[in-house]
C-alpha cells in the first residue's frame, strides 16, 4: 500500500542558475551550444552512456552551474576505457594519454586539453578544487576534446598503427626522429620568454631537454645524461598541466613525448 500523500499540486519548474546566464538567454539555446558534440559511431555502449550524460550534464549546468565541471571529471570515463583498449595497457590516465601522444594516435595539442582535463580531476579529488570550477563554455571546450579524441581512439587501426609503440623498437625511433623535426621548425612561445612556474624555468628546461633528445638521436646518452633526462621529464611532468596557454602547452606536451621517448630507448628489455 502507498502511504505517502498525495502531491499538492504540479512540482514547479527548476530556476536557472544565475552563474550560467551570461552563457545563453535560455535553456532552449543550451541545445545549440552543445550541438557538436556527437557521439560516435559505433562506440561501445559504455562509452556512449558515458558520453551522451557528459553532453546532459552540460545542457543541465543552466539549472545547475557545478554541472559543468561534473560533465568533463565524467567524460574521463569513457576516455579512459577507450585509451586502455586501445593501448592494451592497464596504467594511470596521464599515462595512457602519454602512450597515446608517443604512438601518434593523438595529438600532442590534443593531449594536451585531455591532461587539463585529468589535472582537474585530480584536483577535485585531493580537494583543491571545486565542483564550481568551470563555467558551462570552457566545461565544452575541454569535453570536446574528449569527444575529438575517442572518435579518433575508435577508428580501426592503420597498418602503422597497428603494432601499438614498442618504446624499445624501430616504430618509438622514427617517432621520435619526426618529433624532433617538428620541434626544431617550432617557435618558442614568445609570452613565456623568462617564465618559470614551480620554480622550473622554462626556456631552460626547453634547451636542457632539446641538448639531450639531440645527442639520443646522434648516438646515444651516457649514463649521466640518462639521469638529467629523467629530472627534466619530473620536471616536465609538473609544469605541462599548469601552463594556461594553449600553444605552449603542445609545445612543452610534445617535448615531454620526445624525452620519454629518448629515454625508453635507455631502459632494458624485459626477459
Amino acid at each position: 500500500m502507498n502511504t505517502l500523500p498525495p502531491l499538492p499540486g504540479p512540482l514547479p519548474l527548476p530556476a536557472p542558475d544565475v552563474r550560467a546566464r551570461h552563457v545563453v538567454p535560455d535553456y532552449a539555446d543550451m541545445h545549440a551550444l552543445v550541438a557538436d558534440l556527437v557521439l560516435p559511431a559505433d562506440a561501445p555502449m559504455y562509452v556512449m552512456s558515458a558520453l551522451e550524460t557528459t553532453r546532459e550534464l552540460i545542457r543541465h549546468s543552466y539549472y545547475r552551474y557545478e554541472f559543468a565541471t561534473v560533465a568533463v571529471t565524467h567524460s574521463l570515463f569513457a576516455l579512459e576505457h577507450v585509451l586502455a583498449e586501445r593501448l592494451a595497457i592497464d596504467e594511470p590516465l596521464q599515462d595512457l594519454i602519454e602512450q597515446a601522444t608517443g604512438a601518434g594516435l593523438v595529438t600532442a595539442e590534443l593531449a594536451a586539453e585531455l591532461d587539463r582535463s585529468r589535472r582537474l580531476r585530480d584536483e577535485l579529488t585531493q580537494g583543491t578544487a571545486t565542483s564550481a570550477a568551470l563555467d558551462p563554455t570552457r566545461a565544452i571546450d575541454m569535453v570536446r576534446a574528449v569527444f575529438d579524441a575517442v572518435s579518433l581512439l575508435l577508428r580501426p587501426a592503420s597498418e602503422a598503427e597497428a603494432a601499438v609503440v614498442d618504446l624499445s623498437g624501430t616504430q618509438a625511433e622514427e617517432r621520435l626522429a619526426r618529433l624532433w623535426e617538428e620541434h626544431r621548425h617550432a617557435l618558442y612561445p614568445d609570452s613565456f620568454r623568462g617564465v618559470d612556474i614551480e620554480g622550473v624555468e622554462l626556456i631552460l628546461l626547453d634547451a636542457d631537454v632539446a641538448g639531450l633528445v639531440r645527442r639520443e638521436l646522434n648516438g646515444g646518452l651516457d649514463d649521466h645524461g640518462i639521469a638529467v633526462l629523467w629530472a627534466c621529464i619530473a620536471d616536465l611532468d609538473k609544469i605541462v598541466p599548469l601552463i594556461n596557454s594553449e600553444y605552449c602547452a603542445s609545445y612543452f606536451a610534445r617535448l615531454r613525448t620526445m624525452a620519454k621517448l629518448a629515454a625508453a630507448r635507455s631502459i632494458p628489455t624485459a626477459t
